[in-house]
């Protein structure tokens, strides 16, 4: 979750850019950089490893001068945080500057045949990539403009990108490709400024009386930054009619960028959330999962005989998926429960035992207790948390920070996808350091979270779809959401997530429980969410679904792209797309959030403030 700032204008551009990368820093803080086009037209760099801040130290030198510039600070994803690999990027030439929030899913064949046409890289970084296909674009006679369209059409993933070109011709090319990274463009006083999220705009709007006029940039979207304002455009060059906003400093402080509800703008910075809960753990180079902040020895992992994970509401749910995942690929023994049980159950934990809780705030009191008797037991205690400073990686061994951002929708959302993808981190990091993934099997599962934020943006950009099925679901009273193996869980959370903010009652169950009790309840006044993706449960959860229908039950079913014939049987149905098996849990959870968000709108629910929830229970 990197963030991006742009300057053109007539003041200088170092302070400016600075000053919105000081209040990006919660997107990324490893690395930072700034690109300036000075006055003679050449690109003044300066990067430092570490904090914002540490480009402005004494004795760093004097601050590059120019009113056009780019920067960058960054959360690492492939490469360490080193100076090199320190963004802005730039070309063998040395005339371009690229920043890049997101992954190159296809960079490795890219940077191969980059190289092998006698291009230089001096990073470990995907990012590098793109500066060198901007410049062959333009060593063959393209414009930068053209050499910019043309390299957001060769990569894969999704992405925010911008790049600058050395010159007295000032201008900015910023793109948005895929769903997960965005840029907004704010137009002041005959000052423009892009950013990777509103907060970057601050200090164009240095007065609560100063308003912008603010353009988002949708999926294959780009704009050209000049002195005479911004043009918008497809990736094939075609103008784009822009909607923008006004916005003032106080819109921007507290802001739900455009979204109606905070936890829409949270469901939709999924994919970022994703991306950056893999940032620094993940060796693209190699393919492999490192965890630098893990806090056990490798002796110590081989030791392990058994890992409980533990967590309350949401937490729980992702706690269940993560016994699967840890059984799986980590070849341990593991169990999941609710921490209000756990703290109370006298459980058997030794040194061999490792315990990890998850939890958003890391305030949750039963989960909090919970982890102090296990600590006092004397078991390996590992949390994943999104709060620095909370009590849960105050108690912990070790902490793996979600690094979602700020969530203020009171149902979770987007940090339920964070847990996920560190709990399958977790997981193959495990089983790499026991020795049970070979390399091969290990590089697979790689390879598959890093289609991730891509395919989780690409489910988010049909809302209209979502609100056409809520309709049809929306006056149901009673919901029934059946899910097996490692998406039963998943079951449970699209259950909790609707009967929370729509007070809707809605029951999670595995579907091999179905016959043991639920199947009393089916009836045409019942809907059943079946969740039946293609996965080696297949069959069996399309048998549940039969026993639905033969007893007039109506079925809604999240299934396979591709799967006719199963959506022939049933009532509506919702898609995901193919993926590996440990992606399904994290695909499937986002058409469950959309329903239950649009169903509470329909039934004009407070969808950010639900009644008698809290964000964070820090009371028993």
């Amino acid at each position: 979750m990197c963030g991006i700032v742009g300057y053109i204008g007539g003041q200088e551009a170092w302070p400016i850019i600075y000053e919105g990368l000081r209040l990006l820093e919660y997107r990324g803080y490893d690395s930072a950089g700034i690109a300036v086009v000075d006055p003679h037209g050449n690109i003044q760099l300066r990067k430092t490893v570490g904090k914002v801040n540490g480009l402005d130290e004494d004795g760093a030198g004097p601050k590059p001068q120019g009113t056009v510039g780019l920067g960058h600070t960054r959360w690492a994803t492939h490469g360490r945080p080193t100076h090199e690999n320190a963004h802005p990027h730039t070309d063998c030439q040395k005339r371009i500057a690229v920043v890049h929030n997101g992954i190159v899913e296809n960079y490795r064949e890219l940077k191969r045949r980059l190289t092998d046409d006698g291009h230089v890289f001096e990073s470990e970084t995907d990012t590098e990539v793109l500066t060198h296909l901007v410049e062959e674009g333009m060593d063959q006679g393209l414009t930068f403009q053209e050499a910019f369209r043309r390299m957001g059409r060769m990569v894969k993933g999704s992405q925010a990108i911008s790049a600058i070109l050395q010159g007295d011709a000032a201008q900015i090319c910023a793109l948005r490709l895929g769903h997960a990274g965005g840029i907004v463009v704010a137009q002041s006083e005959g000052q423009t400024i892009i950013g990777s999220d509103l907060p970057a705009l601050l200090p164009l709007l240095h007065t609560e009386s100063n308003i912008g006029q603010v353009g988002f940039l949708e999926t294959n979207e780009m704009a050209v930054v000049t002195r005479n304002g911004v043009d918008y455009q497809d990736l094939d060059g075609n103008p784009i009619v822009k909607q923008t906003r006004m916005v003032s400093q106080a819109d921007v402080q507290v802001d739900k960028a455009g979204y109606q509800h905070f936890m829409l703008k949270e469901i939709m910075e999924q994919p970022q959330a994703v991306a950056s809960a893999m940032r620094e753990r993940i060796d693209f180079e190699a393919r492999r999962v490192d965890l630098p902040d893990f806090p056990f020895t490798k002796q110590e992992i081989a030791d392990l005989d058994r890992v409980i994970l533990i967590g309350c509401g949401t937490s729980l749910h992702a706690a269940q998926v993560g016994r699967h995942l840890v059984e799986r690929y980590g070849g341990l023994p593991a169990e999941a429960e609710s921490a209000s049980e756990f703290r109370y159950r006298n459980p058997y934990i030794s040194p061999r035992t490792l315990v990890v809780s998850i939890g958003q705030s890391g305030e949750t009191a039963d989960t909090v207790a919970a982890m102090q008797m296990a600590k006092d037991k004397g078991g390996k205690l590992l949390t994943i948390c999104n709060a620095e400073g909370s009590q849960a990686t105050r108690i912990a061994d070790g902490t793996l920070y979600m690094r979602a951002g700020i969530e203020i929708g009171v149902a979770s959302t987007k940090t339920f996808l964070a847990s996920l993808t560190i709990l399958n981190l977790l997981a193959i990091f495990l089983g790499q350091s026991r020795g049970i993934l070979d390399q091969e099997k290990s590089q697979e599962l790689v390879d598959g979270l890093a289609q991730a934020p891509r395919l989780i943006g690409d489910l988010l950009a049909d809302q209209a779809n979502y609100r056409r099925i809520a309709q049809l679901y929306a006056d149901f009273d009673y919901f029934l959401f059946l899910g097996r193996g490692v998406n039963a869980p998943i079951a449970s959370e699209g259950a909790l997530k609707l009967k929370e903010i729509s007070y809707i009652h809605a029951e999670g169950y595995p579907a091999g429980e179905m016959k043991h009790g639920p199947i009393a309840l089916i009836d045409n006044a019942m809907a059943t969410v079946a969740l039946a993706p293609k996965d080696f449960l297949y069959d069996k959860v399309v048998n549940n679904v039969k026993e639905v229908k033969a007893r007039d039950g109506r079925v809604l079913a999240v299934l396979t792209e591709g799967d006719t014939e199963l959506a022939a049987e049933v009532d509506h149905v919702l898609y995901i797309p193919e993926a590996p098996e440990h992606l399904i849990p994290l695909l499937a959870t986002v058409p469950l959030q959309l329903l239950a968000y649009n169903i509470a709108l329909l039934r004009e629910r407070d969808v950010d403030q639900p009644r008698n929830l809290a964000k964070s229970v820090t009371v028993e």
